[in-house]
């Protein structure tokens, strides 16, 4: 049995002379949530429909559960559940109704699975309210109710809290991570939306421009992340003197008169105040500065940022 659930051998996909995607390999792990980062339109969409067989690549493999996906599509598909755009749901009919045309189509034996399904993203079941008058968010939640109608083994969910409010968010990503925590899917999503990834997804591969930049676990990616310590003191030539003399540390940028910043988060802040102060400097500021996932994610696209 294959360690990942998805993996992808330089996947290429090629329109004319622009690459969408350029010899994508990522390895999605059992059980686990990966995230799929990068700005809109850097190839995540393509990216997942070719994991579906929705667009065929230009070049490169794709393996679900050690099987290449071409010619095992019958076996392969039905224990996916996928978000990708949006489902071709109609105005004129109920949640519900949407959802009882889609089981039938699908052969879902299961009565209680659209029920199901609808609970799961907070949306009542046989309610009365047409499509066409729910809300986005609404939408965005039916769309992810049909993806898990069917208890798929693995979710391949393309943005999936689009158009959700902040309650929304919050209620989809409990829901999200519950599926992986407790009922032991495997789940790719990807999203631009960088705070939610960090709080969501084990692991993260970074795609710009079609390029998979960086794929790891949160935990290496974070140790990654730059520290380092910041201090506003009245005067850096004086401070640059006495970490050379008293530390010694020469990992230090004299940004203006003022400011000083130390790349070395080993010396604790409370003695190098201390000492600052004992030879006379004023400290008005004196931080730990701690890089977010947004500001890791410019400095290894050498872009702006990822909204």
């Amino acid at each position: 049995m294959s360690e990942y659930v998805i993996e992808t051998n330089h996947l290429t996909k090629q329109y004319g002379a622009q690459k969408s995607v350029a010899e994508l390999n990522i390895h999605v792990q059992r059980g686990r949530i990966y995230g799929l980062l990068g700005r809109n339109g850097a190839g995540k969409t393509t990216t997942m429909k070719m994991l579906l067989g929705l667009t065929q690549p230009t070049s490169g493999e794709v393996s679900i559960w050690g099987k290449p996906l071409p010619g095992n599509e019958k076996t392969l598909l039905p224990r996916i559940g996928s978000l990708i755009e949006s489902p071709g749901f109609y105005p004129n009919l109920t949640g519900t109704e949407n959802l009882r045309i889609f089981a039938a189509l699908r052969g879902l034996k299961n009565q209680n699975a659209i029920q199901s399904a609808l609970e799961l993203v907070g949306l009542p079941y046989r309610d009365k309210k047409l499509f066409s008058q729910y809300s986005l968010g609404m939408k965005q939640r039916l769309a992810i109710a049909l993806a898990v109608m069917h208890d798929p083994e693995l979710l391949i969910l393309d943005e999936p809290i689009n158009g959700l409010d902040p309650i929304g968010i919050a209620e989809v990503r409990s829901f999200i991570r519950g599926l992986c925590d407790e009922r032991g899917k495997t789940i790719l999503i990807s999203s631009h939306i960088l705070s939610e990834v960090a709080l969501l997804a084990d692991d993260i591969g970074i795609i710009d421009h079609g390029v998979l930049l960086e794929e790891e676990s949160l935990g290496e990616l974070e140790a990654k992340s730059d520290k380092y310590l910041h201090f506003t003191v009245s005067d850096t030539e004086q401070a640059a003197e006495i970490l050379r003399g008293v530390f010694p540390e020469d990992r230090f940028t004299l940004e203006n008169r003022h400011s000083l910043r130390i790349d070395s988060t080993n010396i604790p802040v409370s003695k190098l105040v201390t000492a600052f102060v004992q030879a006379g400097l004023r400290v008005s500021e004196a931080v730990t500065v701690e890089e977010s996932l947004e500001d890791y994610f410019k400095r290894v696209t050498g872009g702006e940022g990822i909204a």
